[in-house]
Order: C-alpha cells, then sequence, then structure tokens
C-alpha cells in the first residue's frame, strides 16, 4: 500500500508543477495528484508480473534446447527447479494481479531485450547458482529467490530504468519503494495461497486518501500564511535566494503543524528531514531542519499547535 512518506512526496512533487505553471488550477492539480498516485499502483502489478515473463523466457530456453537437431543430455534433462517455482505459480494464476494487468493493458511485450537481460542477470548470481544446485526444495526457499530476484536484480538493473522513464514519467523514482511493497506482499503468500490470494490495496484505508487531498489543498489555501512563517523564522536569509524546494519542504510540514491535528509534530518534522534528503542537498537538509525547529517552538509558545488524539503525549 502507498505509503504516507509516499503520499508526501508525491504532493511535494505536484505543488512543485503548481507553482511552476502559469495556468494553476487546484482541481487539476489535485485530479494530477491522485493520477500520479495510481501510477504507482500500476508500476507495483507492473513489475511484480515481471518476475513471471522471466520464468516464461527461462522456459522457452529449455523448450528450445530441447529441440535442437542434437540435443545434449543436459538439454533433454534440464533443471526445471526455477519455471518450478511456487511462488511464480501461485503468481501466475493469481486472479487480482491477472485482472489488473488485463484492465490497463500493462505488457513488457515490446521489451524482450529487457527480459533477457534480466534473465541473464540472474542466472549469473550468486544466489541463482545455490538455489538450483540445492536439490532440496521448500515454499521459504521459493519465496526468498523470488524476493532475491526483486531487490538484487531488477531493483539494480539501470537497462529496467530507462525502459520505465520511456512509459511513464512518474514511475522511476518509485520503484525502490515498490519493490519494497512488493517483498511485503510476498511475505503473505503461504504455500496453500490459491488465486484469490489478496495482493496489497492502494492506500491502508480512506484516512490516508484523505491525507493526500488535505495535504495538497491546505498548502495551497494557506499559501501566504505558510510562507509568511517560513520568512519569519528564516529572517537572516534571502528567501529569493533559498531553493524553491527547500521552500515547499518547509511549507508542507508547517502544514502537518497547523492544519493536522492528529499527526505528532515530530513524525511531521522527522518525515521532511528525511524526504530532504533525496530532494536537497545536505547543506539544504541542516537548513530545513534548522527552520523547521525554529518554527515548531515558535508556534508551540504561541499556542498555535493544536494536537489531539493517540501517540501526541509530550505535544506541549
Amino acid at each position: 500500500m502507498i505509503s504516507r512518506r509516499i503520499i508526501r512526496t508525491k504532493v511535494l512533487q505536484i505543488l512543485y508543477a503548481y507553482y511552476s505553471s502559469p495556468e494553476r488550477s487546484l482541481v487539476n492539480t489535485e485530479k494530477e495528484l491522485f493520477f500520479g498516485i495510481n501510477k504507482t499502483y500500476d508500476l507495483y502489478h507492473f513489475l511484480i508480473f515481471l518476475v513471471i515473463d522471466i520464468a516464461d523466457y527461462a522456459e522457452r530456453r529449455i523448450e528450445i534446447r530441447k529441440n535442437k537437431h542434437q540435443p545434449t543430455r543436459e538439454d533433454l534433462n534440464p533443471n526445471t527447479k526455477f519455471i518450478d517455482n511456487k511462488l511464480i505459480q501461485q503468481l501466475r494464476i493469481n486472479k487480482q494481479l491477472n485482472s489488473y494487468i488485463n484492465n490497463k493493458k500493462l505488457s513488457w511485450i515490446n521489451h524482450p531485450e529487457l527480459i533477457r537481460e534480466l534473465y541473464q542477470l540472474m542466472i549469473n548470481s550468486d544466489f541463482y547458482k545455490e538455489y538450483m544446485s540445492d536439490n532440496h526444495t521448500s515454499y521459504a526457499e521459493d519465496l526468498q529467490f523470488v524476493n532475491n530476484i526483486f531487490t538484487e536484480i531488477i531493483l539494480l538493473e539501470e537497462y529496467l530504468y530507462e525502459v520505465l522513464e520511456e512509459q511513464s514519467i512518474y514511475w522511476n523514482d518509485d520503484v525502490e519503494f515498490v519493490i519494497s511493497m512488493i517483498s511485503k506482499t510476498l511475505k503473505r503468500f503461504i504455500k496453500s495461497s490459491d488465486s484469490g490470494q489478496k495482493l496489497m490495496p492502494l492506500y491502508k484505508d480512506r484516512e490516508d486518501r484523505n491525507f493526500a487531498r488535505d495535504l495538497l489543498r491546505k498548502s495551497i489555501i494557506n499559501h501566504d500564511e505558510l510562507r509568511g512563517l517560513i520568512k519569519i523564522h528564516s529572517r537572516n536569509w534571502d528567501l529569493e535566494r533559498i531553493a524553491f524546494m527547500d521552500i515547499l519542504i518547509m511549507q508542507l510540514a508547517v502544514t502537518e503543524f497547523l492544519y493536522f491535528p492528529s499527526i505528532p509534530t515530530k513524525v511531521s518534522l522527522n518525515e521532511y528531514i528525511e524526504i530532504s534528503k533525496y530532494y536537497s542537498t545536505e547543506k539544504s537538509k541542516n537548513f530545513i531542519n534548522g527552520i523547521l525547529d525554529k518554527t515548531l517552538k515558535d508556534l508551540k509558545k504561541t499556542g498555535k499547535i493544536n494536537k489531539s488524539g493517540r501517540g501526541l503525549i509530550g505535544e506541549e
């Protein structure tokens, strides 16, 4: 499921596009935000399906070798442990996966060179050689092997990123997160899982979807107040010379401080500092941390922070 951090990152990206556009429409920007989040869910299913295509490619190679003019003993008696992998078989018949892939018309058919490259990387890996050489077969071993394909092959293959970039501008930044989603999904499978095994939902609950919408709306609607607070607490800096992305990160953090009573300020602060590591420089991260810390202390001092709910002890 889409994590709160990914939601925050998506809002940050769409907010950057909003302020960079001469024509600003909150309605259209909100639609663009949810379109981007849904594209992440597309990628989740698309990458799961990729491991099935790799297995299909491996099976075709076995059949080709069997039908050679003069097949060797090894050609006629191939090691089928990979193509017989129990988890891959479960994914192959999964109703939710197949329905989603078919409805969205997602396919790797136009990228046979990628499938071939991933296959070659896989068979040359140590974990593949170890897996195939072990005559013992267990479901746990099959599951771990598939997880290794995602974390040690697919995640690290630069050519995959090139292919994804050609298909969607939304995908490249999402691969690492999506593969972490896939790893969690695989752990939900058990030996007896059938075609009805559930994959992860897009959102944990409706509250997460509302969080995405409200974070975007409140940040834009309260723009003047939020920027004013940032300006006050960065008075030794020329706001015009502060990196635009840094300002947006701080704007979103202060939005959560003020307008999301159920989210602890410490959580908001830590989340945006983490996000700044990817979207700002090392110096920016320290700068953002300093400004947000001063802003938060001032807001608490003036009684503008009103938090309530579970996990909020110590907010005073």
